[in-house]
């Protein structure tokens, strides 16, 4: 397993950014679904290619598939 794996618990928090007013922001939900290690590993490879901080992804959420998990990551970028 790799050493920053995402922890799983259905009471843990899903961290979000407070409220502020967008102006010319808009924004972004990227979802990864798929298996727990499917999951995680993507979010593992998208950390090494500098997309994404592994901490700025959700914790792992259950879907109603068995077996299947996701995970969001929130991002900005500036309105057209």
């Amino acid at each position: 397993m790799p050493k920053n794996s995402l922890k799983t618990t259905a009471s843990a928090p899903i961290e979000t950014l407070p409220e502020a007013p967008l102006g010319d922001r808009e924004s972004l939900k990227i979802l990864i679904i798929g298996s727990r290690r499917g999951v995680t590993g993507t979010i593992q490879t998208l950390h090494r290619l500098r997309f994404a901080e592994v901490r700025e992804w959700s914790p792992l959420i259950p879907t109603a598939t068995s077996g299947e998990v996701m995970s969001i990551l929130s991002r900005y970028i500036l309105a057209e």
